[in-house]
């Protein structure tokens, strides 16, 4: 059973950094990729930053340069470096995991290709 637990979130004023954490829980030993996605308020969860079990790794653009998306299979967990922070940046984070290999980077960043979700950790940007 996937279970996935992210930690790290905060409040940072815009310029300031934060590393988010999600220890999971998968069957390494299978192909399986990984993704942040966040929700602001009153808007659609977006895809942030994916990672496969290959480290092939896509980005949103409005984060490209300033986050990086990193596993640690050792520790069995998923970080997510956030610089630069922006107010637009603010909301609740989530990890996400499922199990095969996108046939494109691109789709990491898909919400309907993941079926586990984490319980979110709440990212607030000041200006």
């Amino acid at each position: 059973q996937v279970q996935l637990v992210e930690s790290g979130g905060g409040s940072v004023q815009a310029g300031g950094s934060l590393r988010l954490s999600c220890v999971f829980s998968i069957d390494t030993s299978r192909n399986y990729y990984m993704g942040w996605f966040r929700q602001a308020p009153g808007k659609e969860r977006e895809g942030v930053a994916g990672i496969d079990k290959d480290a092939r790794t896509d980005y949103a653009d409005s984060v490209k340069g300033r986050f990086t998306i990193a596993k640690d299979n050792a520790k069995n967990t998923l970080y997510l470096q956030m610089d630069s922070l922006k107010p637009e940046d603010t909301g609740m984070y989530y990890c996400a995991a499922d199990y095969g290999r996108p046939y494109n980077v691109y789709h990491l960043l898909r919400i309907s290709m993941y079926d586990y979700w984490g319980q979110g950790t709440q990212v607030t940007v000041s200006s």
